[in-house]
């Protein structure tokens, strides 16, 4: 059994939240901390799978992202422009950039977002 320590919020992967982003398509997300009480303030991270032929965008967002793949390889497109990101590969994109993520393989992709909160 372990205690809370004052100041580190712990949250157990079978406690993370999943949830339904916009114009996702064949992604499971989860929500592993922030927008919660006790979690950080200024941001959140996201843990999400993407299918083989799963997808997001193209969209533009109001804030910066970045995505971290842990597991396979994901496609980046963006102004007519692609690059492929693999295992420990990151990518920051900045606000109102239009962008589409992809995954043409057939494994699976894992990716650590973070995201600001509003206002943060």
């Amino acid at each position: 059994m372990s205690e809370a320590i004052p100041g580190i919020n712990v949250r157990r992967l079978q406690d993370a939240l999943f949830y339904e982003a916009p114009n996702h398509f064949d992604i499971r997300a989860m929500r592993l901390q922030g927008l919660e009480a006790g979690g950080p303030e200024k941001f959140w991270v996201g843990l999400s799978q993407i299918l083989p032929g799963g997808r997001a965008g193209p969209d533009a967002g109001p804030v910066e992202k970045v995505y971290v793949v842990l597991e396979g390889e994901l496609t980046l497109r963006s102004g007519g422009k692609e690059v492929k990101l693999g295992r420990r590969d990151s990518c920051s994109i900045a606000p109102g950039v239009t962008r589409e993520i992809i995954n043409l393989t057939n494994d699976v992709v894992t990716t650590l977002v973070v995201i600001p909160r509003a206002g943060g």
